[in-house]
């Protein structure tokens, strides 16, 4: 939009407004329509909407002057009401948009109405709704006309000034819901007065209510020539604000006072007609900011503009004279209201006008400067971060003659310095006060470093921040960097300024550190790193340093000073974040386990995904000082919960663990952890985790003597064991002689080494060791004898000492060789019964009926032909060879073949045909009996013929085929097989083709 534009323009509308009608004496207007009354009665009507224009006659009957007096036309354009003086009396009439011809309102007759209040909130096309109007005798009626009706509904008085009659020259009307009621607020104007009327209900009873009390008035200096009223109702009973009066004689050129003889008011401006001008006035400043010219007729220029009259719908002004009507049109009337308004002070308001950034950085600015003169800063430090100044450095370009500056164009005249800062000062002709200029960021943080406003300065970098865009990451780095630095300093200005211990700091240094902190939290992803660091170093500030380091996700640095200052739980609380690398476990666990070994070791075991075998440095670091005897060894405790609840397999930690519990004065604990097996339950999995051999090399160092013994027996070096354990105590040697099971010859060889050793330690007397000798071979349950442990007594040992020992021997000798003459006699008898049932086997027959047939081809088994001959078997006088089962079934033998061969599978099938083909080729040897009987010198000779034979037998006659297995598969067989499909599809039933027209008939069967 042009800047350099005027706000109104005039431009004429109808030059022959009138059309011969007479003068022109009043118009209105409404919604784009125009409606002028005339000297000689007539309404002309111009609805620039549709491009339509007619004339009504309101008094036809009579001859001579009849002036429209005035003309009311409602905002919507439809409904109006005019009043007409005839020889000295006053007829109102009404009309619609619709009719052709007026009506005339009787009840009004004599009465010369001024003013009519139009219900703007409910009046439709159709229906006026009540209407106040307002009478040159200082009363009010009530009117409402239905357009249907075509008369008035009703006409009722309202009210009367009674104090000081004097004529109501305007009226407004406004409503409020209010429930289901309507407050009605109304305002009425007389020369020298402002009143103001308001109440619930109907028109009627709100002004009745006023017969018994005060109505409100505003007096008003000097008379009122004009009409207009504005209103702004709170529901009070004085609901008009911001009343304010405007000096006119202000407007007046020369020595001479003009009155505005017409008025008119638009959102920010006057429109005053002073003579044959329209000045336009500001309604906040008060200036004359233009003047509008006419362009007359010839015949018209002796009276000049008569009035002025607001179309409030279309938002348009017009003026007219005795002939021609002119339309006042407003352009952006608001654009340099934001001026205004910043040279009254009013600084939120002229924000509110402001259309751009570089307007609202004027009044920041000007705001910014009125707060720092005031010396309050930290508002100054608000409004001056809350601009946009910076942008505006250096963009400046001279095109033609003009001069562009942000959005605002300059003529080349006006004086301008745009030094190299970017600080610029011009005047924007239209308002003489206002100087509009532009500061740096430097010049703005200048102006607090002059003051030594160190905090005022820190909060205009902090708001400078929030009005900063993601893409300004090096500006909003290096204020960030900027800012932390004066934060520093003021947290050590209060360090200095404050005497107190550490621990009582005043709640400003309380406050500030508090505030620094949230800094640096919103900040950490913008701040330099690095920079940040050497700054919060350079300072000392080591707690902020290391809580912008936790930020930052450095935990390597924020573990170490809390170790450094000896606060091994906080340094464990952030290792156990879940973003802390696993590493820094690992890597600060030898400092924290000496630090604190309780608190670290619960922390490793409530941490997941922790590798024990990597803290193995660290338990042995901690292993390696000296403890207490009744103190709990946290490592032990840590290797206990890995082996026993994580179920940890690595060889490091269980090997780690056995050697805390070797280095235990109290060896249990190591024996029962030797006893366990860990891998008990895997499939080929060991049963323990630790390396053996370290075991017994650990436990002889630290002679753990009965750990050793367990050890050797683990790992089967059973002799090593006991051996060791006759060192130790005897009945620890016999439990380990005892668990060799499965090899006798060397559970005797330990018993033995017992026995040996028992004898020598024996110091007692002679006769005394011998019963103790005794004795022990008791408990070998009969593994030794005496005989074993003789050669372990002296030669000269008297034998009468083993009498009962030597006879007890033999009688267990004489018992086991009975038993053995009775075991030999039984496995005679059992040889015996196997011959015997041999030759039964041999005589073994059958009975086979005459008739009998073979269950494969059906032919007689007893039939008598050599046609049915089976390859590599021998004949049975002239009959063919043939097999008969106990269940009766019987079958040639060349059937059994065939039969067998089909239904197994290929695999068998070919094994079979295989042996029948080395009968064959074998098949000359001697015929056996015609009965098929053998002697039993022949059974002791088999050949190889025989054997064949015998695997012929066992594969096809190990069962009947009719009775046994092959016969139960059978079932799951298809009845059509696949090599059946051709034969099966010969059985298929077709559909007979019909030939011709012949008819198929069936045929009985």
């Amino acid at each position: 939009m042009d800047k350099t534009r005027a706000l109104f323009s005039v431009d004429l509308l109808e030059r022959h407004a009138a059309k011969g009608r007479g003068v022109i004496t009043c118009i209105s207007t409404g919604n784009d329509v125009i409606v002028l009354g005339t000297s000689k009665g007539w309404l002309i009507r111009h609805d620039f909407g549709v491009g339509d224009s007619f004339d009504l006659e309101l008094s036809s009957s009579r001859t001579g002057d009849q002036p429209v007096h005035t003309v009311f036309v409602d905002p919507g354009g439809s409904h109006c009401i005019a009043t007409v003086l005839i020889s000295g009396e006053a007829e109102t009439y009404y009309t619609h948009a619709k009719w052709s011809k007026p009506r005339i309102i009787n009840k009004l007759k004599g009465l010369v109405i001024n003013a009519v209040a139009w219900n703007r909130q409910q009046i439709t096309e159709a229906a006026t709704r009540e209407i106040i109007l307002g009478t040159d005798s200082a009363q009010l009626y009530e009117i409402a006309v239905d357009e249907k009706d075509k008369k008035e509904k009703y006409v009722k008085f309202l009210f009367e000034l009674t104090e000081l009659p004097e004529p109501f020259m305007d009226l407004q009307m406004e409503t409020a819901a209010i429930g289901n009621s309507t407050r009605y607020y109304v305002m009425a104007v007389t020369p020298t007065r402002l009143y103001s009327f308001t109440g619930i209900g109907a028109l009627d009873t709100m002004f009745s209510s006023y017969s018994d009390r005060a109505v409100h008035f505003m007096e008003l200096p000097g008379e009122i020539p004009n009409r207009h009223v504005l209103s702004s109702p709170d529901g009070d009973e004085n609901f008009v604000e911001n009343k304010a009066l405007l000096d006119y004689t202000k407007m007046s050129e020369g020595a001479e006072v003009l009155k505005p003889r017409s008025l008119a008011v638009s959102e920010f401006h006057f429109l005053l007609l002073i003579g044959e001008k329209v000045k336009v006035v500001n309604r906040i400043s008060e200036q004359i900011i233009e003047e509008l010219h006419f362009d007359h007729a010839s015949e018209s220029v002796s009276r000049g503009i008569i009035g002025l009259c607001s179309d409030a719908t279309a938002g348009l002004f017009y003026a007219y004279d005795q002939n021609s009507i002119f339309q006042v049109s407003v352009h952006d009337e608001g654009r340099d209201m934001w001026k205004v308004y910043l040279d009254k002070k009013e600084y939120a308001t002229a924000l509110e006008h402001c259309r751009d950034p570089f307007q609202r950085d004027q009044v920041y600015l000007v705001q910014a400067d009125s707060a720092f003169s005031a010396k309050d800063f930290f508002r100054a430090a608000s409004f001056y971060s809350k601009g946009t100044y910076d942008v505006y450095r250096g963009y400046h370009d001279i095109l033609g003659s003009h001069i562009e500056f942000g959005a605002y164009v300059l003529p080349r005249k006006v004086k301008y310095n745009l030094d190299r800062t970017g600080i610029g000062h011009f005047i924007v002709f239209g308002y003489r006060s206002l100087i509009n200029y532009v500061l740096s960021f430097e010049e703005i943080t200048l102006k607090f470093v002059s003051n030594a406003e160190q905090d005022a300065l820190r909060t205009f970098l902090l708001r400078k921040l929030d009005n900063f865009t993601k893409d300004d990451k090096c500006q909003i780095t290096m204020i960030s960097t900027w800012a932390t630095e004066l934060y520093l300093d003021k947290i050590n200005r209060l360090l200095l300024e404050d005497d107190t211990v550490p621990e009582k700091h005043s709640p400003d240094y309380q406050s500030i550190i508090m505030e620094f902190r949230a800094f640096l939290s919103d900040c950490k992803d913008v701040l330099d790193e690095a920079t940040t660091m050497r700054l919060l170093e350079s300072y000392g500030r080591v707690d902020e340093l290391v809580y912008f380091a936790s930020l930052k996700e450095h935990y390597e640095i924020v573990v170490h000073h809390y170790i450094q200052q000896g606060e091994a739980k906080k340094a464990l609380e952030v290792l156990q974040k879940p973003a802390v690398p696993i590493d820094l476990q690992y890597k600060f666990a030898p400092d924290l386990i000496m630090l604190d070994a309780y608190e670290t070791v619960e922390s490793w075991m409530v941490t997941n995904n922790l590798n024990p075998r990597r803290l193995i440095p660290a338990m042995m670091r901690y292993s390696s000082e000296p403890h207490a005897k009744n103190e709990t060894h946290e490592v032990i405790k840590y290797l206990e919960f890995c082996v026993h609840r994580l179920l940890n397999e690595d060889t490091g930690v269980h090997n780690l663990l056995l050697s805390l519990y070797a280095k235990q004065e109290d060896d249990s604990a190591l024996l029962r952890f030797l006893q366990c097996k860990f891998g008990k339950g895997r499939v080929n999995g060991p049963e323990f985790f630790y390396d053996p051999k370290y075991a017994l090399r650990l436990c002889l160092k630290e002679k753990r003597m009965r750990a050793c013994v367990h050890i050797y027996s683990m790992m089967s070096m059973h002799e090593e064991a006991v051996a060791l354990a006759l060192q130790v105590d005897p009945e620890l040697a016999m439990a380990e002689a005892d668990k060799v099971e499965d090899d006798e010859d060397l559970r005797k060889k330990l018993w033995l080494m017992v026995a040996k050793h028992v004898i020598e330690q024996e110091k007692g007397t002679k006769r005394e060791n011998i019963r103790k000798a005794i004795a022990f071979l008791k408990e070998t349950d009969g593994l030794l004898k005496i005989e074993d442990i003789l050669p372990f007594f002296p030669d000269f040992a008297l034998i009468d000492d083993f009498k009962e020992a030597i006879c007890s021997s033999l009688e267990d000798y004489n018992k086991q060789i009975e038993q053995l003459k009775q075991e030999m006699n039984d496995a005679t008898r059992g040889a015996d019964n196997i011959r015997n049932d041999i030759s039964s086997l041999a005589q073994r027959y059958a009975v086979i009926e005459n008739e009998e047939g073979c269950g494969v081809c059906k032919r007689k088994i007893l039939a008598v032909g050599a046609s049915r001959m089976a390859r590599g078997y021998t004949t049975v006088g002239p009959m063919a060879p043939f097999y008969v089962f106990p269940c009766g079934h019987a079958f040639h033998a060349q059937c059994l073949i065939a039969h067998i061969t089909r239904c197994c599978n290929q695999a068998q099938a070919e094994y079979i045909l295989d042996l029948q083909k080395q009968l064959t080729l074998l098949g000359n040897e001697a015929m056996r009996d015609s009965n098929g009987t053998i002697t039993e010198e022949e059974s002791m000779n088999v050949t190889p013929t025989d054997k064949l034979r015998s695997q012929l037998d066992d594969a096809i006659a190990s069962e009947c085929p009719f009775c046994g297995d092959l016969m139960i598969r059978e079932i799951s067989l298809p009845f059509i097989r696949s090599n059946e499909a051709e034969y099966a599809s010969s059985w298929e039933i077709r559909p007979q083709q019909s030939l011709g027209g012949q008819k198929s008939l069936p045929i009985a069967i």
